[in-house]
């Protein structure tokens, strides 16, 4: 049980995570976050899961769930703290956090770069509808049984590299991954639940500019369903593969409202 003492390899796995959902941020708004940049990113952070097991937001969150009646701590209370300072992020910046700065989603997105088929799941509003009820769930089993659900997934195992049933399951995910986008983060994580509520009003987001013809090339490519003119970006992991389909220069751009407008005028004149 964490003790009251700090966790300075925890924070230090936040103070990365915060530090770095504000630099994305900026080389997206700027233009400047490049594919080769997407990859420093996803490895970086892939490897500071195996290496320190942070910032890893979803166990936090059962973590404190299972200790919501009793002791919490130091470092239970610093991941609460954290993870307000990345709802709050998300919603200023959208889901820079989920789609490069936690390592479960930085290791399934490398899984989904594999070449091979790709299937993209049905019936979105169902897929929110199942994380919802498995966020109920999560929240059930903690608070009135102590029961921690995602430990049936081998997140611990699997990035600490112990061999047990939970790390064969969570490389079963990663397999999935290959051809079946992020299945835990969209179908299962309880704090993807949250952002994926934050993210809706997000202030900056990839919008249409005026610029846009309507090829409709960047919502086939996008693997969540989420590039549509009127979608909310909810499910929006930044992953760039819009961009990388579109056709015309500066139709997609990142930021607010009234900024994707303008900067489509000017890429048009």
């Amino acid at each position: 049980m964490p003790g009251p003492g700090p966790n300075t390899i925890q924070l230090a796995g936040i103070a990365y995570g915060i530090l770095f959902v504000v630099i994305g941020a900026f080389l997206w708004k700027t233009g400047r976050f490049t594919k080769t940049v997407k990859y420093i990113f996803l490895l970086v952070t892939t490897l500071l899961g195996f290496a320190i097991f942070s910032p890893m937001l979803p166990h936090n969150f059962q973590q404190l769930v299972l200790r919501a009646d009793g002791y919490v701590g130091f470092a239970l209370l610093g991941a609460a703290v954290g993870m307000t300072v990345f709802f709050l992020l998300t919603f200023l910046f959208g889901r820079h956090f989920c789609g490069y700065l936690c390592p479960i989603g930085a290791v399934q997105e490398l899984a989904h770069l594999v070449p091979g088929p790709k299937v993209k799941l049905p019936w979105k509003a169902g897929l929110s509808v199942i994380r919802g009820l498995i966020f109920i769930g999560i929240l059930i089993a903690g608070l009135g049984f102590s029961v921690s659900v995602l430990a049936f997934f081998g997140i611990q195992e699997f990035f600490r590299l112990i061999f047990s049933l939970g790390f064969l399951v969570f490389l079963a995910l990663i397999l999935i991954s290959i051809v079946v986008y992020r299945p835990f983060c969209r179908l299962i994580c309880p704090v993807g639940a949250i952002f994926a509520i934050v993210a809706t009003p997000a202030r900056w987001k990839i919008r249409r500019t005026d610029t846009c013809i309507e090829c409709k090339k960047c919502e086939r490519a996008c693997p969540t369903s989420e590039a549509g003119r009127n979608d909310s970006k909810s499910e929006c992991y930044l992953c760039r593969r819009c961009i990388d389909s579109c056709p015309v220069e500066g139709a997609l751009q990142y930021g607010g409202e009234m900024h994707a407008t303008t900067q489509g005028r000017e890429e048009s004149s």
